[in-house]
């Protein structure tokens, strides 16, 4: 599973992908799966040399990980069949915006108030 080279340690994977909080957990670098979410959301962990904050990334054979000085390089273990990585997402997702007019609210019941007590009618269905 360890292969160490003198810029990194191979770590070769049985199944793809992994999610980062699982590697973690994985190669004994966090006690439990809160700890490994926490080093990750802290800003602790470097996928593929830049800050990673995103807790369930999924990596894939190829993918390198940066942690406490370590650097790790995921492959994939012989007669595995490699996952098909998603493409990446080149173009901004779409906002939608608030419309510019808002309803007007229908308000004839709530402004009537009661001639007696000068309350106004309370509806609950």
């Amino acid at each position: 599973m360890f292969e160490e080279h003198s810029d990194y340690i191979e770590i070769e994977l049985e199944e793809e992908p992994i999610e980062l909080c699982n590697l973690l957990k994985v190669l004994d670098l966090a006690d439990t799966g809160g700890q490994a979410k926490m080093l990750i959301g802290e800003g602790y962990v470097a996928v593929n040399d830049a800050l990673c904050t995103v807790k369930r990334k999924k990596l894939y054979s190829g993918d390198t990980l940066s942690f406490d000085g370590e650097s790790y390089r995921l492959t994939l273990a012989e007669g595995v069949e490699p996952a098909v990585r998603p493409a990446p997402a080149d173009e901004p997702k779409e906002v939608q915006t608030a419309p510019t007019q808002r309803k007007k609210r229908n308000r004839s019941r709530k402004d009537k108030k009661d001639s007696n007590t000068g309350r106004k009618p309370i509806s609950f269905g």
